[in-house]
């Protein structure tokens, strides 16, 4: 099998269009159409950024990709290794819609066709162009039947989501050191971004490390800042990697210093936390088994309310996708899901705990592949 850093459309993107296909036929979808990103990424190899100018990408079963874009970007869609149609335009936005027609003519579509987009990701500028395109058709939202496609990881996706965890720990392991109080969140965060890339993380990293310290880290999703690491301060260091394409994303908190016994104890819950979380995962068990089992633990602590946000979330092309972690989540998991596990608890105007690891269902159960410590361990 191709790896997923190989020449795009080798035999994991046909695999993976056949089962579009087949996907489309079981929600009655006779098209569905793409803008660049994850999911474009993973049916074609393809990579175009957002700009000025549409790029749009049509499925539709028992028909070849056809792919709207920039007269500039036709390098990209020349010698592929599966059935491709390209439409390129030049620089007059006048002429936009009536590539977008041409394109759908050629797909054979019915008078009405519904076409499946995805809420999230398609932007106005095309969806407005689909619709001058195509007055008469119904837009689906299909988030559903196009997440079902990428929530199982085979074993090329899993090789590479362990090469982003371990490029991720091999940076945070050089980070620690350098860390001193008196350091400003903003320095730290510049350090770890530097030893990622030395590690190997692509330039595309899931998202802007968070450094967080003392009553910022009680922002579950702050911003590193100017603030000074000060003795006695909780910090906590949430960061990824990129590999070919898939993603890392990793929680740990660490102490400054000297810190008061509630912290210590905090922390401590929130291990125990994060092991109820990990042991609880296996084939079968339900995505909101998984977040009881971490959620119990804290509320039993008495810290129930300090929790704000859900166990996990999946992870793969994206930082954040199916299977998502929490309560009402009957979802089955089962083997390939890849997902995280970060229980927190945070103190508002003080400090904040949490640890976080990446999870893969096995037939077995579910494999950690990250391996840092999880103990609060002191620095600086």
């Amino acid at each position: 099998m191709v790896k997923p850093d190989s020449h795009p459309g080798g035999d994991p993107y046909l695999a993976r269009q056949k089962r579009l296909a087949q996907a489309l036929l079981r929600a009655k979808l006779d098209i569905v159409a793409l803008n660049p990103g994850p999911t474009l990424e993973y049916l074609t190899g393809l990579k175009f950024h957002l700009s000025e100018r549409p790029v749009t990408a049509l499925f539709a079963p028992d028909s070849p990709v056809r792919i709207i874009h920039p007269e500039l970007e036709s390098a990209k869609t020349t010698n592929l290794p599966f059935p491709c149609q390209a439409y390129a335009y030049g620089e007059d936005p006048g002429t936009w819609v009536a590539v977008f027609q041409h394109g759908f003519q050629q797909a054979g579509l019915p008078v009405r066709p519904r076409i499946g987009i995805e809420p999230r990701q398609l932007r106005v500028m095309e969806y407005s162009l689909l619709q001058s395109a195509t007055p008469d058709a119904d837009f689906i939202p299909a988030e559903e039947t196009l997440a079902g496609l990428r929530l199982y990881k085979d074993h090329d996706e899993l090789v590479a989501i362990k090469k982003a965890v371990d490029i991720a720990e091999a940076a945070l392991l050089k980070t620690l050191p350098l860390i001193k109080i008196g350091m400003s969140e903003r320095m730290v965060a510049s350090e770890l971004i530097q030893q990622l890339f030395k590690a190997g993380s692509d330039a595309e990293m899931p998202f802007s490390p968070i450094v967080s310290a003392g009553p910022n880290s009680a922002n579950p999703h702050a911003s590193p800042s100017d603030y000074v690491l000060r003795d006695g301060d909780l910090l906590v260091i949430d960061w990824g990697a990129s590999h070919a394409g898939y993603l890392s994303d990793l929680t740990r908190t660490f102490a400054l210093g000297e810190t008061e016994p509630e912290y210590q104890r905090i922390a401590g819950i929130v291990l125990r936390a994060n092991e109820a979380g990990r042991k609880a995962a296996g084939a079968g068990v339900t995505a909101e088994d998984v977040d009881r089992a971490a959620r119990r633990v804290i509320e039993q602590a008495g810290y129930g309310e300090y929790f704000i946000h859900r166990t996990g979330h999946g992870l793969g092309r994206e930082s954040h996708e199916e299977p998502y972690i929490r309560n009402g989540n009957r979802l089955a998991l089962a083997p390939g899901m890849v997902f995280t596990i970060e229980p927190g608890i945070y103190i508002p105007n003080q400090n904040g705990v949490r640890i976080e690891d990446n999870v893969v269902i096995t037939s077995e159960g579910a494999e950690c592949l990250s391996s840092l410590p999880r103990e609060l361990l002191t620095i600086g």
